[in-house]
């Protein structure tokens, strides 16, 4: 295992391997084998182009050949920042092939991060686009140059201003003698952790681990050659990359459409054009994407091709996802997820009502999960807890982090979540909301997605975020950002509908704060994080 990982201990490897969930594939295999039985199906499409499986092969042996004579080797990581566009994946599985690691960055980051990134993993290159969503990538390697803090070798995707274009490395003919077999129980590459507290915590995750979580959503997803997935999300993101993602569609040898943005005239358009089976979003799109169809511009789409949608990264609320199938005309799939590991999923074949109203059950048998209070102890079933989880594809420690991963993980080697969920009597967990959302005002504790489904319902609303803000009396106060859809209603008008619903007292929100959209995570999320910073800022300003 790569220096500053954890290794699973080796009982537990073991126990992986003869149960069949480690299988040995590594990535470097992996989309080789799919090309020699799925050569001629087109792989992936964006950005103008189709490629086949052979075609994605092929380029990215030339990739591979190019980038090892820039200097890039087996053991070298290199951080990836590139949009959805089909050179993504050739970048990456060209990496795969020498036995480099990638770094996945999204579009989203700026240098602070890409500069983190690059310091932590002594990245050896960085590769990035040229301009996406009005942003200059190339100006923000300038930035870091000038601090001393950009990897030597930079490659552009698009214009390369001063840096090597990404069309140049690629080699005219592959040198298989450049190559390198990987250890399948070694660290594949690096993702970022999704906290919300500082820079991202890098994530090591292995080909054995990974690929398996790969292989086990394409089934639980029935996913098949006739699958055509839409990327609507930053696909270097861990929830489109492999919940099933474009690895999953990859695997079962369906066809990946990558969308430039989530947007609903953009998203939309694709699932009609491609006739797109199923696609993953994050709540705040969901919604978007449910007004377009029901209210506004996308009606007369035709979306008849679309059998899933899956909706994940948060919780979806359950008034909103009760519009799903009606407007939409597919099946909801929940997925709740985190890109350390464990994913629970809704199943095809769940009751509508298990489907609207739960995150789903774990991807895997040998997934154990733990819902404990302040203590570690079990609390009594049905009851809110800690969510804790340990099992063959939930990592054992973030990378070069042990003072962190002393409380993150428990000495038994139990993942702690941070999140807040309750398992019903089927074994389906329904997410409560995050530890530090989880509000105390004057002692009583009040759940943010709770207040949220009950704004959710209010006919005017479109989306709702709350959390606390600080009060030297109460500790916390309740606070709800709300987004309407035309007029808003009244703050009166909102609190008296929430106190008719049969909301606590103590839980009615004791400020509302109309908006008109919400700040945004690098995948979509709402960001509440930054909410309760603007709150800070509005409740400090001088009055």
């Amino acid at each position: 295992m790569l220096d500053g990982c954890t290794p699973w201990p080796e009982e537990f490897a073991a126990r992986y391997r003869a149960a069949g969930y480690w299988t040995g594939e590594t990535f470097g295999e992996f989309l080789r084998e799919r090309a020699r039985r799925f050569a001629d199906r087109v792989a992936v499409v964006g950005a103008g182009q189709r490629w086949t499986y052979a075609e994605l092969d092929a380029r990215a042996d030339a990739m591979a050949t190019g980038l090892a004579r820039l200097g890039i080797a087996s053991g070298d990581r290199v951080v990836v920042q590139l949009p959805n566009i089909p050179e993504l994946l050739e970048v990456v599985f060209a990496l795969f092939r020498l036995g480099a690691l990638p770094v996945y960055a999204l579009p989203a980051h700026r240098g602070s991060e890409i500069t983190h990134l690059c310091a932590t993993t002594g990245a050896k290159a960085l590769v990035v686009t040229d301009r996406h969503g009005g942003f200059d990538y190339r100006s923000m390697v300038e930035g870091m140059r000038r601090q001393g803090t950009a990897p030597e070798l930079v490659l552009v995707a698009g214009e390369a201003g001063g840096h090597v274009p990404l069309d140049r490395a690629r080699a005219e003919s592959p040198d298989p003698a450049v190559y390198a077999a990987a250890d399948p129980a070694d660290v594949a590459f690096f993702q970022l952790s999704g906290g919300t507290t500082g820079l991202p915590k890098l994530i090591p995750r292995t080909h054995d681990d990974y690929l398996y979580s790969v292989r086990a959503s394409a089934e639980v997803c029935d996913l098949g050659p006739d699958t055509v997935y839409l990327a609507a999300l930053p696909a270097a993101h861990n929830f489109p990359m492999s919940s099933p993602g474009f690895l999953g569609v990859l695997h079962a040898g369906g066809r990946v459409v990558l969308a430039p943005n989530p947007a609903p005239e953009t998203a939309l358009a694709l699932v009609e054009t491609e006739r797109v089976t199923i696609t993953a979003v994050v709540p705040p799109i969901a919604l978007l994407w449910l007004d377009a169809v029901e209210h506004g511009t996308q009606g007369g789409r035709d979306l008849s091709s679309l059998r899933v949608l899956q909706v994940g990264g948060a919780k979806f609320a359950p008034e909103a996802a009760r519009r799903v199938r009606p407007v939409l005309g597919c099946a909801l799939q929940q997925v709740f997820g985190m890109a350390e590991g464990l994913v629970n999923y809704t199943r095809l074949d769940d009751p509508e009502q298990v489907a609207t109203t739960t995150q789903g059950r774990p991807l895997s048998p040998a997934d154990e999960i733990r819902v404990v209070d302040d203590a570690d102890r079990p609390v009594p079933d049905g009851e809110v807890g800690h969510l804790l989880t340990r099992g063959p594809y939930t990592i054992r420690g973030y990378y070069r982090a042990d003072a962190h991963n002393a409380t993150a993980f428990t000495d038994d080697g139990f993942y702690r979540t941070g999140d807040l969920v309750r398992m019903d009597a089927s074994g389906n967990l329904v997410v409560e909301g995050r530890a530090k959302d989880q509000i105390n005002r004057g002692g009583e504790k009040v759940s943010a997605e709770e207040v949220e489904n009950h704004i959710l319902a209010h006919p005017a609303v479109h989306d709702a975020a709350v959390v606390g803000m600080s009060d030297p009396y109460l500790g916390e106060r309740v606070c709800a950002y709300v987004i309407s859809r035309s007029a808003p209603p009244t703050r009166s008008e909102l609190l008296r509908f929430l106190r008719e619903r049969g909301l606590a007292a103590y839980k009615i929100p004791d400020r509302v704060e109309f908006v008109e959209r919400f700040p945004a995570t690098g995948v979509g999320k709402t960001s509440r994080r930054e909410l309760r910073r603007e709150l800070s800022r509005r409740l400090d300003a001088p009055r």
